[in-house]
């Protein structure tokens, strides 16, 4: 699966990298932060991975959804950063990775 990761530094796509050698997804990797400035970056990923200071607010939901994302895989271990009654309109699936 194409997916765009926002906010990643070299140590996140080593890792990123050794835990997809046997998958083989395809992985584009952004040191931008999420935002809806940046969302468009994703065009065409149905995943996109978002970082605990990436911005998901209704805006950039929308904006991803129009790209074609669908999938919101966090680095983070709350929810707080994403507009959830917004991903759920949108039928955006939001999980932690």
């Amino acid at each position: 699966m194409k997916t765009a990761i926002f906010s990643t530094r070299e140590y996140d796509r080593q890792f990123f990298d050794e835990a997809n050698s046997k998958f083989k997804h395809e992985l584009i990797y952004y040191a931008e932060s999420l935002g809806p400035a940046t969302a468009t970056m994703a065009a065409g990923c149905p995943a996109v991975c978002a970082f605990v200071d990436d911005q998901l607010d209704g805006p950039t939901l929308f904006m991803l959804a129009v790209g074609g994302t669908r999938l919101i895989a966090l680095r983070s271990a709350g929810f707080n950063n994403v507009d959830l009654p917004s991903a759920e309109k949108l039928k955006m699936t939001v999980m932690r990775v």
